[in-house]
């Protein structure tokens, strides 16, 4: 495959996890996209603040290319999890926008440098911090898949829309009875594997 059509399957499926991810925030009132349905937290527009910071770290300073303005990323003395939520003085639109200008940035990265450009990742430990665009491409990609996942579970919960998109959600057909009992059989499945 040549070096341009590589780029252009590993962008394809990377957008199709950007699409998906920002999906789940449709429809939803802002209590319902910031709240958190987890233990640890996860809600989705912090899934989307994070993987704005995954890109805009991945595709600009590692390959030299940092993105204008400020990189809270990149701080040393930044809050754990600053990334994975939305405090109340940031918007859905600001963080969305965001995560778009981050996409806009990673793409001009990624069409500008060839697959085999080598980058440094200064927050991996020192003897792995160089990789690839390829390598990086492939990194962010199932990150951002990862965390579509995520999303896919915490939209569930709060509506039960779940999907890769709004018009194909990938399951089998079954309406909420044929689910209700979709879901009592795994349990008693479990149930019988734990003996119990």
């Amino acid at each position: 495959m040549s070096e341009p059509g590589a780029k252009a399957d590993l962008r394809r499926y990377l957008q199709q996890g950007r699409d998906a991810l920002l999906w789940k925030l449709e429809g939803l009132s802002e209590y319902d996209v910031r709240r958190p349905l987890t233990p640890t937290g996860t809600n989705l527009l912090g899934l989307v603040k994070h993987l704005a910071y995954v890109e805009m770290g991945y595709f600009g300073e590692t390959f030299g290319r940092p993105v204008d303005g400020p990189q809270p990323w990149l701080v040393e003395d930044v809050e754990d999890n600053a990334d994975l939520w939305a405090t109340a003085g940031e918007s859905r639109e600001q963080i969305v926008a965001l995560y778009r200008r981050a996409w806009a940035h990673a793409d001009a990265t990624i069409e500008a440098l060839p697959l085999d450009a080598v980058g440094r990742v200064s927050w991996w430990p020192p003897d792995r911090r160089e990789l690839t665009l390829h390598r990086a491409l492939v990194h962010v990609t199932a990150e951002t898949h990862r965390h579509a996942g995520h999303a896919d579970i915490v939209r569930e919960l709060i509506d039960g829309a779940v999907g890769m998109r709004k018009d194909n959600d990938n399951l089998p057909p079954g309406d909420e009875a044929w689910w209700a009992g979709h879901r009592e059989r795994v349990e008693r499945a479990a149930r019988q594997a734990a003996g119990n």
